[in-house]
């Protein structure tokens, strides 16, 4: 689709190689970032505290994959704070599509998520027994996704499920999918939710251990000769270290950036757009939406279709792996930079990935620096495998989503933005801005286009207060949440 573009790309790239950077995306461009620092876990006077009797105890049973878990536990959290309800430790529910039977223990270290949680809500493991013969959907107290709205606000849980929990003592949430809005939350509460999120929950000594040996492995065994709070966060104890800023400095460290490329088959599928893969994609993706979307294609017959253009044009399409590989070259970032793929296997396989592999050589995945050995316990536990991904994303020197909306890029970049001193950079391409500029594909000229990419890149990366309604967890600068100085 872009074979012009590709190849202004690579001798714009040829060119450059031995140039010194002249613009420096590796770095945040504003210093007011670094004025933004975590403050969640402090103690506040106004703070709310454990209620001194709990009203009952409240079970969540969360569905989808690591990122949309993580999400649901601190939302269940919240709520367990706001009805003054004893939180039973979340189970994790088994799904066809993620096919990932791990639970709380396998994901999250759980004395320590009880333990930092302990002054602010009740949480036990079990329900006590005199509550464990209960038939919970007998009784009325099962709640799923269809008895609370999408972004539910306080009074909803306290008008549906507050009397249920005074009147049998438990209720069990079944999915608990984005089931709890951002705003209207009072303070404290929002409070809660980024201390869940930023500080509660760790990943258990496996998963460090592993996402430690791969970042040694990306940066070819060396590492900052300063320890970061995002590293120490995210790999407790095996945060990798050197032996002496000397030998640091001798050997020097490779820095790379973390892309995110949500080009799996099911964001392709889902989409409705058009790749160029002509009649066979067509029909190959239209079979694999009647299997796994029915609930789409009964959307479909009843509504208005909307072309593949319209949608490309709406930035409604997946960016695909030629279109990130120009998106970075526009940047200035030089073919021999190191870059970790995150995420499963990319629709097309290594023939879609021939367009960035041909400007970018030196693309690492977890699944080529690390041994069939040392990836086993992993394997087959697709949420394991995206933790490893998360961590690796999220100490990146640079980390570049190409959704925007996927959780994985959302919870990353509020990481790096709690985290990272100001010193973690990140890069949102707006796609509908970006639709725009390919579109021209066929005529525009190469210092144009990388004047276009680098100002649409740059508007993203401007300091921003979270607005109302926005993810707490993508966007944490908020009082809420972080002080600024």
């Amino acid at each position: 689709m872009y074979g012009r573009l590709l190849n202004l790309a690579s001798s714009a790239l040829a060119e450059e190689e031995f140039k010194q950077e002249s613009l420096n995306f590796w770095e945040e461009p504003y210093q007011e970032a670094s004025k933004w620092t975590p403050c969640a876990d402090k103690r506040y006077p106004t703070s709310l505290g454990k209620p001194g009797e709990s009203n009952g105890y409240i079970m969540v049973s969360v569905n989808g994959g690591l990122n949309q878990q993580r999400v649901a536990i601190c939302n269940a959290v919240t709520v367990a704070s706001l009805l003054n309800a004893t939180l039973v430790l979340p189970k994790f529910l088994y799904s066809n599509v993620w096919k990932d039977p791990s639970q709380f223990g396998d994901i999250y270290q759980e004395d320590y998520f009880m333990r930092t949680l302990k002054d602010d809500v009740h949480i036990v493991q079990e329900l006590p027994l005199h509550l464990k013969s209960l038939d919970i959907e007998a009784i009325g107290s099962l709640i799923t996704d269809a008895d609370i709205v999408k972004e539910a606000k306080p009074i909803d849980y306290v008008r549906t499920v507050l009397p249920l929990l005074m009147k049998n003592k438990v209720v069990h949430f079944l999915g608990f999918g984005n089931r709890l809005g951002f705003d209207p939350l009072p303070p404290e509460l929002q409070r809660l939710r980024c201390k869940c999120n930023f500080h509660a929950l760790k990943f258990v000594s496996k998963i460090q251990e592993v996402a430690s040996l791969l970042i040694k492995r990306i940066r070819k065994f060396e590492y900052h000769a300063a320890e970061r709070q995002l590293d120490k966060q995210l790999l407790g104890d095996f945060t990798p270290s050197i032996s002496s800023k000397e030998d640091y400095v001798e050997r020097g460290s490779s820095r790379y950036l973390a892309l995110h490329l949500r080009f799996e088959e099911d964001m392709v599928a889902y989409s409705q757009c058009d790749f160029g893969g002509g009649e066979h994609e067509k029909k190959e993706l239209e079979a694999y939406r009647e299997v796994h979307f029915p609930l789409l294609i009964e959307r479909l017959k009843n509504s208005k279709p909307v072309s593949p253009s319209e949608l490309r044009k709406l930035g409604k399409c997946p960016l695909t792996p030629e279109e990130a590989a120009l998106v970075l070259a526009a940047l200035g970032f030089k073919r021999g930079t190191y870059i970790y793929l995150a995420g499963s296997r990319i629709y097309g396989g290594s023939s879609r990935m021939h367009p960035f592999t041909n400007l970018y050589p030196n693309l690492v995945t977890k699944e080529t620096l690390l041994t069939y050995n040392e990836l086993a316990p992993f394997r087959n536990f697709s949420s394991r495998l995206a933790a490893l991904d998360f961590i690796a994303c999220a100490t990146s020197d640079v980390f570049a989503m190409t959704d925007s909306g996927s959780q994985l890029s959302s919870l990353v970049s509020g990481f790096r933005t709690y985290y990272g001193d100001g010193h973690a950079p990140t890069l949102r391409p707006n796609k509908k801005r970006l639709a725009a500029i390919f579109s021209e594909n066929s005529s525009i000229g190469w210092t144009t286009f990388e004047d276009r990419v680098r100002k649409m890149i740059e508007e993203g990366q401007r300091v921003r207060v979270r607005g109302s309604g926005r993810s707490i967890y993508r966007q944490p600068r908020c009082p809420e949440c972080m002080c600024r100085s």
